[in-house]
């Protein structure tokens, strides 16, 4: 589902140029859950912006589905995200002024499907997500885990193929993180992939593939002994 084929990252020009991915090779099948960990600085977050058509490479090729993102215009890239990637991360990024019901239904109302539908859809969502009776409160009247879950339910609101998550738990004690883990496990199915980056290697444990990253680089390709 996702290929990368000898993709590199540089931030500035000429010998000031830095990398932050260095000719990483890496496919991802579809149905699974992969966890990408490393130090700070170690670029998996570039990497993941990447596989998000968030950034584009300044080598190599990212492919979604065979199709090669770097051939697509900024709004072709702009749809590809909206109808076939979710995106969490670690600060939620909730509007703080819509209510958790409406930060839910926010990708399918931009898309400009009718209220009806999106409203029934993001209840549902909520509904999923064990926040069932928190639809009208808004993100400052919820906790961090409730934030989490909102975001969650929001990056499933379009029933994307590919589901990326960016430090989803670094903000959460260690209770609240398994239960965004687990809500993130239960996202994957024959359908869905799920690519989460972490800094804590137990986290990346409960993936069913642990890529690590060093220096911008694959430093290795595993799966996990338990």
């Amino acid at each position: 589902m996702i290929h990368l084929d000898h993709v590199s990252r540089f931030y500035g020009e000429g010998d000031k140029a830095v990398p932050a991915v260095s000719d990483v090779t890496l496919a991802i099948e579809a149905g699974s859950f992969v966890t990408i960990v490393g130090a700070s600085g170690s670029g998996k977050s570039t990497l993941l912006n990447l596989m998000g058509a968030l950034d584009r490479p300044t080598g190599g090729r990212v492919l979604l589905d065979a199709r090669d993102m770097n051939q697509l215009s900024d709004n072709e890239r702009t749809l590809l995200r909206r109808s076939r990637i979710g995106f969490v991360f670690q600060f939620f990024n909730l509007l703080p002024t819509l209510t958790a019901l409406e930060n839910v239904a926010l990708p399918a109302r931009l898309a400009r499907q009718s209220k009806k539908s999106t409203d029934q859809r993001a209840q549902e969502l909520l509904d999923r997500v064990g926040l069932r009776s928190r639809g009208h409160h808004r993100p400052s009247e919820l906790s961090g885990g409730e934030m989490q879950r909102v975001a969650i339910a929001r990056a499933l609101m379009m029933d994307p193929p590919i589901l990326l998550a960016d430090e989803p738990t670094g903000n959460l004690d260690s209770t609240t993180g398994l239960v965004i883990l687990d809500l993130l496990r239960g996202a994957v199915d024959v359908h869905r992939t799920v690519v989460l980056i972490t800094h804590d290697s137990k986290v990346a444990q409960r993936g069913q593939r642990i890529i690590t990253m060093e220096d911008g680089r694959l430093l290795r390709d595993e799966v996990p002994t338990s």
